[in-house]
C-alpha cells in the first residue's frame, strides 16, 4: 500500500506541479498582451489567444481575472520576450521562448540547463533557421466537415490542417499557418463559430531528427529541465 500511495502522490505532485508552470505561463502571456493592445479581448488577438489558452488549461475564472488586473497595475513587471538557441545532446536543435524582467538572470539560467545536460547554447540564428514560426489553432473535430472547412479557409492563410490529441488523450484538429497570418485564420475560424481550444505561437521545426530510446531521454532530459525555468514560457525542438 506503501507503494502505490507514494506512486499517486508522485503523480499528483508531477500534474500540480505541470499545471502550476501553466497558469504561470499563461499570466504572463496575458501581462504582455494587456500591455501591448490594453484588457479588451474584442480588439486585442493576443489577448483573445492567451485567454482561450487559459480557459483550454482549465485555470479558475478567478485566476485570469487576477492576471488581467496585475497587468493592468502600476507594480506589474515588465516581461521582454527573448528567444534563446542551441543545441541538445546528439545535435537536437532547441529553440527556448522566454518572457522575462531580468535578461542577465534569464541568460544564465538557460546557459547552465545546457550545460548540465550535455548540450550547448548557441548565438542567435544558430538554428532558428531550422524551424518555421507559425500559428497553430486547435480544435474540436465533433461537428466539423473537415474536407469542408480546409476549403473554407484556405484562403485566409491555412497551410495545413491534420488530426492530433490533447493532454488525455482526445482527439483535436489541427490547423497550421504563418504567423503573418495568424490574425486574419483567427478571424475567418471564429467568424464560422468556432471557439478553438487554443492557438498558439509555435515554432515547428522543417525536418525532424529521430534517435533510440536512451539518446532521445538525454535530449527529454535537457527540454523538461528548461521548461521547469521559471522564465520560460515554451520549448520547441527537432526531435522526432
Amino acid at each position: 500500500m506503501g507503494r502505490i500511495f507514494e506512486k499517486r502522490k508522485a503523480t499528483m505532485f508531477a500534474r500540480w506541479n505541470r499545471m502550476a508552470k501553466l497558469f504561470t505561463r499563461v499570466a504572463k502571456d496575458i501581462a504582455i498582451a494587456v500591455k501591448s493592445g490594453g484588457t479588451d479581448p474584442n480588439h486585442n488577438p493576443a489577448l483573445r489567444r492567451a485567454l482561450q489558452n487559459a480557459r483550454a488549461g482549465n485555470m479558475p475564472k478567478d485566476k485570469i481575472e487576477g492576471a488581467i488586473k496585475r497587468a493592468t497595475g502600476q507594480d506589474q513587471k515588465a516581461y521582454e520576450v527573448v528567444m534563446y538557441e542551441g543545441y541538445a545532446p546528439h545535435g537536437i536543435a532547441v529553440l527556448v521562448e522566454t518572457a522575462t524582467d531580468n535578461i542577465v538572470r534569464t541568460v544564465a539560467n538557460i546557459r547552465m540547463h545546457f550545460k548540465n545536460n550535455g548540450g550547448n547554447m548557441g548565438s542567435t540564428g544558430s538554428v532558428g533557421f531550422m524551424f518555421k514560426h507559425m500559428g497553430v489553432f486547435r480544435l474540436a473535430p465533433e461537428g466539423l466537415d473537415q474536407d469542408a472547412l480546409e476549403l473554407e479557409l484556405i484562403d485566409h492563410g491555412l497551410q495545413e490542417l491534420g488530426e492530433g490529441s490533447g493532454e488525455n488523450g482526445e482527439k483535436q484538429l489541427v490547423i497550421r499557418c504563418d504567423f503573418a497570418d495568424f490574425g486574419k485564420l483567427q478571424n475567418a475560424i471564429e467568424a464560422k463559430g468556432i471557439t478553438p481550444i487554443s492557438a498558439e505561437s509555435e515554432y515547428v521545426a522543417e525536418n525532424l531528427t529521430e534517435l533510440p530510446e536512451d539518446k532521445a531521454t538525454e535530449v527529454l532530459k535537457l527540454v523538461d529541465d528548461l521548461e521547469q525555468d521559471e522564465d520560460v514560457q515554451r520549448v520547441f525542438h527537432n526531435l522526432k
